[in-house]
């Protein structure tokens, strides 16, 4: 991965909620640079959600809008959950 790529993806982790945006940027800093190309894909692809709804994802444990390549969504989330303080 870039670094413009990762300054990219660090970017759009600035959400409008600050719970969000610091797991977004713990992921990003701890996990993303070894990530696998499909892992950041999905990422990425999460990180269309609105806040709300990708707050959800994460914190509430609900399930994310993506049935089709549910599982690499839900191993994302689960590395995102597993980077809270």
């Amino acid at each position: 991965m870039s670094t413009r790529e990762l300054s990219c993806l660090r970017w759009r982790c600035r959400r409008g909620m600050r719970e969000l945006d610091e797991l977004l940027l713990r992921y990003v800093e701890r996990r993303l640079p070894q990530a696998t190309h499909c892992e950041r894909d999905a990422f990425a692809c999460l990180l269309e959600l609105p806040d709300p709804e990708l707050f959800a994802c994460i914190v509430d444990r609900t399930a994310a809008r993506y049935p089709a390549q549910s599982q690499i969504f839900q191993n994302v989330i689960a590395q995102i959950r597993s980077n809270e303080p």
